[in-house]
């Protein structure tokens, strides 16, 4: 297992251990962001296991399983699927491979609270170390064991095109109707809020004068196919550390 731990004093909240094991750490605070050190735990050979949340084909889950099937993605292992719906065609790349598999529809819950609370027991029953929204299109309250614990991909810069109602192709109609010149995606940390915890990377690419929709889409999601594991990579090799809002990538640039 992989172990997050506090490698200086903390002046945005205080630090504990919480009840998922004896090198689990959560933050008290669960609106700021501190200093926070990512890294492992004693057994260096652990993987990194991860949860994917998805709420429709799949593509981004498809990218992961696929990069760490070929070795381009090393240390990590999905651990756990979840659906929001019975209809994401995305639950079939778990099932081919046997990984855990679920579906959480937010329909059959009273709200949002109830809807996270039992995503989070998800996580634990299968001992998630890093939860991955790819595609995830309902917010997530994350609990304190969970904080700096969640990734988000998002298809523009943030923080320019994002916040709630800025999804899919919403998000590439919005660049497109405001004339911007570049847009790009961004791999995040989440927090309680749409699209505004840490960024650990972007990556851009031009809005071309003929673009639509749909190859300004296509276009983008080719480099979320590079972000999102990479930004993964980076955390399963012990290589973030997050300053308040910053994040601090170790021995790259």
């Amino acid at each position: 297992m992989f172990a997050f731990h506090v490698v200086a004093p903390v002046p945005l909240g205080s630090w504990r251990r919480s009840s998922l094991g004896p090198d689990r750490l959560r933050r008290d605070n669960s609106t700021r962001w501190g200093h926070l050190r990512l890294r492992r735990s004693q057994n260096v050979n652990a993987l990194l296991r991860i949860a994917v949340l998805i709420s429709g084909g799949g593509r981004s889950l498809k990218n992961l399983l696929q990069r760490i099937e070929s070795g381009e993605l090393t240390s990590v292992e999905v651990g756990s699927v979840v659906a929001s719906k019975t209809s994401a065609a995305g639950l079939q790349y778990a099932e081919e491979r046997g990984i855990p598999r679920s579906v959480l529809r937010p329909k059959d819950f009273s709200h949002v609270e109830e809807f996270s609370a039992a995503i989070s027991e998800e996580m634990d029953r299968h001992a998630i170390d890093l939860v991955v929204l790819a595609g995830w299109m309902h917010f997530y309250q994350i609990p304190s064991r969970y904080e700096g614990r969640v990734l988000n991909i998002h298809p523009s810069l943030i923080p320019a095109f994002c916040g709630q109602g800025y999804y899919g192709t919403k998000v590439h109609q919005a660049v497109l109707d405001f004339g911007a010149k570049i847009t790009g995606c961004t791999v995040h940390f989440a927090d309680n809020q749409f699209d505004h915890g840490p960024v650990i990377l972007q990556r851009s690419v031009p809005v071309l004068d003929d673009d639509t929709v749909e190859s300004l889409a296509a276009r983008v999601f080719e480099e979320e196919k590079l972000a999102l594991p990479e930004a993964i990579q980076m955390i399963a090799d012990d290589r973030i550390e997050v300053r308040g809002r910053r994040v601090r990538v170790r021995g790259g640039a």
